[in-house]
């Protein structure tokens, strides 16, 4: 027996109300941005899975990137077409079929805090590797977790508030940087390679992650 991967539900669409950078990115886009420099020259595709309301994908365009966003909310694509028209935005779920323009095009695929949302986080892997180039390089972000953070979250009682159930659409996938590894592995990524932005050493809120697939 296989199990069907589909969209949420309609009534369960996130839906965005303006156009503005979420409060993540203060600490991301820094090293995302030299991550993406170090991986690509300005001029490259970049596909943005996950993109919101396409404030990010407008960031990064206008680092001289060529910018595709790929987004399941109605009113996230909305906000992004109107308000951005230097990027191009693709109504579609990650569980998705890629459409046939996106194919093997581009040069980095970002996911961007989107792969701790996901019941299933390899088809978003998945998906990125269809759409990268040979040697092109993915780069997914997700909140970090290690043995020491969780220890002083419990010490200090603030597990049930970071882990919280009451947060609708909130994370569902808790990735360390060895999980985190494990899966992209499984799906053939190599020279993995990771930073961490936010807080303190060892108790950061974010890491970046960048995987390659190999040249034909």
């Amino acid at each position: 027996m296989t199990t069907e991967i589909t969209s949420k539900p309609a009534e369960y669409e996130y839906r965005y109300q303006d156009s503005t950078l979420a409060h993540t990115y203060s600490y991301l886009t820094v090293p995302l941005l030299s991550m993406l420099a170090e991986k690509a020259k300005s001029g490259a595709r970049v596909l943005d899975l996950g993109c919101g309301n396409g404030s990010l994908s407008h960031v990064i365009a206008q680092q001289g990137y060529e910018v595709i966003g790929v987004e399941e909310s109605a009113s996230g694509i909305a906000i992004a077409s109107q308000n951005f028209p230097g990027c191009q935005f693709i109504q579609a779920s990650i569980y998705d079929s890629p459409k046939a323009e996106l194919l093997n095009a581009f040069d980095i695929v970002i996911a961007v805090e989107v792969i701790e949302h996901l019941f299933y986080p390899k088809g978003l892997v998945k998906l990125a590797r269809q759409c990268l180039k040979p040697g092109g390089h993915l780069i997914i972000t997700t909140a970090y977790h290690g043995y020491f953070k969780n220890f002083i979250l419990a010490l200090s009682g603030k597990m049930d508030s970071h882990f919280s159930v009451l947060w609708d659409g909130g994370h569902i996938k808790f990735f360390s940087v060895k999980t985190l590894t494990e899966l992209l592995e499984t799906e053939g990524y190599t020279e993995i390679q990771f930073k961490f932005a936010g807080r303190l050493p060892y108790l950061w809120k974010s890491m970046l992650c960048c995987a390659s697939v190999a040249e034909k």
